[in-house]
């Protein structure tokens, strides 16, 4: 019985959410001698990480230069697949946005292309639609805490623009009733393919 209780409280390394019982997972190296579990849904983000498999050949991979990488981290994999990133909007309503506004609209576009949003898009065939906020918070550097939360779960992540990663996640639980006050003004919204975008009026 014991074993069937540490088997129900696995979580996978990528997004953090914890693993059903019976779940499907695959067991993966980050290279530093330890093994973690993967949901189905984050194989994908794990190999792009350069994690090896198990039961793979042991050959290494060879990182991409960090002299190609892009304005956001995780274009190279959509440049990979020649798909472009469509803006959040348009660039007429771009040029009459505040400041506020405007790092509303890059902290949605560094969210999309990252790992993140496709995981939050596979929770979201199974949990439906999602309420998300985005709130900036007050400091010397630009920060954006981006809430996409459900009734029974929600995610919490961190943009800051000028950090190597711009994007992380923070905080995670599984009772919307966590959350403080500040982070449920729900002011921006998911698309059908799990693509952030702040409410910003069109016209």
């Amino acid at each position: 019985m014991l074993g069937r209780r540490q088997e129900s409280f696995r979580t996978c390394a990528v997004c953090h959410r914890t693993l059903l019982l019976g779940e499907r997972s695959s067991r993966f190296t980050p290279g530093d001698d330890r093994w973690v579990d993967v949901c189905a849904l984050c194989t994908d983000t794990a190999n792009e990480h350069g994690w090896l498999k198990e039961g793979t050949p042991t050959t290494p991979l060879i990182a991409e230069s960090p002299r190609r990488r892009n304005r956001f981290p995780g274009l190279g994999l959509l440049e990979r697949r020649s798909v472009e990133p469509e803006p959040v909007v348009s660039e007429p309503v771009l040029r009459r946005l505040s400041p506020e506004e405007h790092a509303l609209v890059e902290a949605a576009e560094l969210y999309n292309v990252s790992a993140y949003s496709r995981t939050i898009a596979g929770i979201a065939k199974s949990l439906g639609s999602a309420r998300v906020s985005m709130l900036p918070l007050s400091g010397t550097n630009t920060e954006i805490v981006i809430t996409i939360a459900w009734d029974i779960s929600w995610y919490q992540y961190r943009v800051l623009f000028d950090s190597s990663q711009p994007v992380r996640l923070a905080e995670r639980g599984h009772d919307v009733a966590e959350l403080g006050e500040r982070f449920k003004s729900w002011n921006a919204h998911l698309d059908e393919h799990g693509r952030l975008s702040p409410d910003i009026p069109k016209l």
